[in-house]
């Protein structure tokens, strides 16, 4: 058995030759191939569903972009694009785009003029 097979089965986080190792793919970091994969565009059904939400915010509204079917690099410059042009800041997490305060009009009209077929949903 090799070195590298005996890294591979021990769940090796941190190597003094390569410094410190991937969970995922039991690669150094600087080679992991894990990022450079990204994860998948989500399934979809080609409708872009833009809310609010205001549920373990303590009454502060949130407006939620859910259903982009983009991957994980081009979500993130959505988000930045969509919070840029709301003037608020935000995050994207799980595949959803979350962008602070009551921006639907807004978020739904760059989404458009991208082309994306957008849905108001909820109330």
């Amino acid at each position: 058995m090799s070195m590298r097979d005996a890294f591979a089965r021990s769940g090796l986080v941190y190597s003094t030759e390569a410094g410190r190792m991937c969970p995922a793919c039991r690669q150094p970091v600087a080679q992991c191939v894990c990022k450079a994969l990204g994860k998948a565009a989500p399934p979809s059904d080609g409708t872009v569903r833009v809310s609010l939400d205001t549920k373990g915010r303590r009454g502060k509204g949130v407006t939620v972009v859910a259903g982009v079917p983009l991957d994980t690099p081009a979500l993130e410059q959505l988000g930045k694009q969509l919070k840029a042009a709301c003037g608020s800041g935000g995050t994207v997490k799980d595949g959803v785009i979350e962008v602070q305060g009551d921006h639907r009009d807004t978020v739904i009209a760059a989404l458009q003029k991208q082309g994306f077929h957008v849905k108001r949903a909820g109330g």
